[in-house]
């Protein structure tokens, strides 16, 4: 067995949680027979849990028949998330993410009604997404300009695109909405005004409800035909999700 231990923010989770996956398969040539996640999504769950969780987002494991070659390590930790994204070898993450982080049929259930409620046309989507607040306690964030900057070229390259615009910060939704045929998922997020603390940490009864719409948000955005995002592990997760980085900019 295996025995996932972190517990943060919600792709945080996930990160580790796919890096000691990817470890032990690296050092035993074989994936883990049984994983134990019930020390991680702590912020989710009843105060003193010691539920796992885990399966109320994602598909159990042992339904998931893949496909895993054992021809070379692979290379993943959770430091990557600050990396350059289209330096990462997705196809060799692919059948980790189908096999242990593919959606619950509740999270599949939230993504289709989200897709029926807003009338999210995949091919003419562009997201601008913004990572912000307690993230700069990890890293240098970048301002709102050149997200807009580029938002402002596919626009012209694309005069017809709609924006999905998703943030944990009040202020980027409001900068970004002005733009034409701009959206937002008004009644399925959180968002503060900028501030060194995470959206977890308010009204906590909320916080299963609301991580469960993120990772279903999280993969409607690595659908979208173009991605424009900041770093951090949300924006890794889109890609881990999307499978490749075409379409997608990282402002840095």
């Amino acid at each position: 067995m295996l025995k996932v231990v972190h517990s943060w923010g919600f792709f945080s989770c996930c990160s580790v949680k796919l890096s000691d996956i990817i470890q032990y398969y690296n050092q035993n040539k074989k994936i883990p027979d049984e994983i134990d996640g019930s020390e991680q999504f702590t912020w989710y769950k009843q105060m003193y849990s010691t539920e796992d969780i885990t399966y109320q987002y994602f598909c159990h494991e042992k339904t998931r028949n893949i496909e895993f070659l054992f021809e070379k390590e692979i290379e993943f930790i959770n430091t990557f998330q600050y990396k350059i994204y289209n330096t990462l070898p997705y196809k060799d993450y692919i059948p980790f993410i189908l096999k242990y982080f593919y959606p619950s049929q509740e999270v599949l259930q939230l993504i289709k009604d989200i897709e029926e409620k807003y009338k999210i046309d995949y091919p003419n989507t562009c997201v601008l997404f913004y990572r912000g607040n307690d993230k700069a306690q990890e890293t240098i964030l970048p301002s709102y300009e050149p997200l807009l900057e580029v938002a402002l070229q596919i626009k012209q390259q694309n005069p017809n695109i709609k924006f999905m615009v998703q943030s944990d910060e009040t202020e980027f939704l409001q900068k970004m909405l002005a733009l034409p045929n701009s959206f937002y998922f008004k009644d399925e997020i959180r968002h503060i005004p900028k501030q060194n603390k995470t959206v977890d940490h308010f009204d906590i009864n909320q916080n299963l409800r609301f991580s469960k719409l993120f990772l279903a948000i999280t993969i409607i955005m690595s659908k979208s035909q173009y991605i424009v995002c900041n770093t951090g592990n949300c924006s890794l997760w889109i890609c881990l999700y999307r499978g490749h980085t075409q379409n997608l900019f990282q402002i840095i």
